[in-house]
């Protein structure tokens, strides 16, 4: 069985499609096999960056390691039985496709609340969870007091995560290890930055989820997007010397999948 990776937060703008690419491609750079599928069905936005990746590599001449992407397949509705999602049947269709070849499946989440993605997460083994460094997106795990300080309760997407573990044990299957990352980080708003964290620190204790590190707001994300590459490529196509802020931001890269601790994953690059 593919160990499934769900990359998914009911907001747009957090970087889950930069953060899922990273890290199926640094799985794929390390001989790991990688299947890949994108439920944002309108948007779509980590299978372009798939199409981006096979056209670029395609007019270069050059093979990199990289994930298998697939898009959701079509299902005859008239198949189906009485009560029957045609959603449920093409995420799963997707997911038998890719499993047999794959050490690990990663699904990329839409950036609002969906069928689809209600259901990815009750798939994943590991859900991570990439959440820009504002109480605005905070707002999804938890709702808090005026001070930024005091935990009111729950918010949507954390009941949607507890409804996902309890459908988990009801089907006999391992809890998911549900990792939040701190992405986009900015360099300053210290104080802002020092109130998410422990705010962060106390709901995880509360709801249970891991804490890990994410990316830094850097040009460079934007920059790789329309070739559909990723810091890990960036020698491979030429680039004979990093910046500083390349550099740290490989670091960024080898912190996250550390702070995973997906199975029989050894993080060397």
């Amino acid at each position: 069985m593919a160990h499934i990776v769900v990359v998914g937060n009911e907001k747009g703008g957090a970087g889950k499609s930069t953060v899922s690419m990273h890290i199926a491609t640094a799985l794929a750079r390390m001989g790991h096999r990688v299947g890949m599928v994108d439920l944002d069905l309108r948007q779509r936005t980590t299978g372009r960056y798939c199409d981006n990746r096979q056209r670029y590599l395609e007019s270069q001449g050059i093979d990199l390691p990289s994930p298998s992407y697939i898009d959701l397949p079509e299902i005859d509705a008239s198949a189906l039985g009485p009560g029957e999602n045609v959603y449920d049947h093409r995420l799963s269709a997707a997911v038998a496709t890719l499993e047999p070849q794959s050490d690990f499946v990663l699904i990329d989440c839409p950036g609002s609340h969906t069928r689809l993605s209600q259901v990815a997460h009750s798939l994943a083994d590991t859900l991570v969870t990439p959440l820009n460094d504002s109480f605005i997106d905070f707002d999804l795990l938890a709702r808090v007091e005026a001070d930024g300080e005091t935990i009111k309760g729950p918010s949507v997407y954390s009941e949607m995560v507890w409804n996902a573990r309890q459908l988990r044990a009801q089907a006999g299957l391992a809890p998911i290890d549900w990792v939040v990352l701190r992405n986009r980080l900015g360099a300053q708003n210290m104080v802002n930055k020092m109130k998410m964290e422990k705010a962060l620190e106390r709901l995880s204790k509360r709801i249970g989820f891991r804490i890990a590190p994410g990316f830094s707001e850097r040009v460079i994300f934007r920059e790789l997007f329309p070739r559909g590459l990723t810091l890990l490529d960036l020698k491979d196509i030429g680039v004979k010397s990093l910046n500083i802020s390349n550099v740290a931001a490989r670091q960024e890269l080898r912190d996250l999948l550390k702070a995973l601790r997906l199975p029989g994953v050894d993080v060397r690059f």
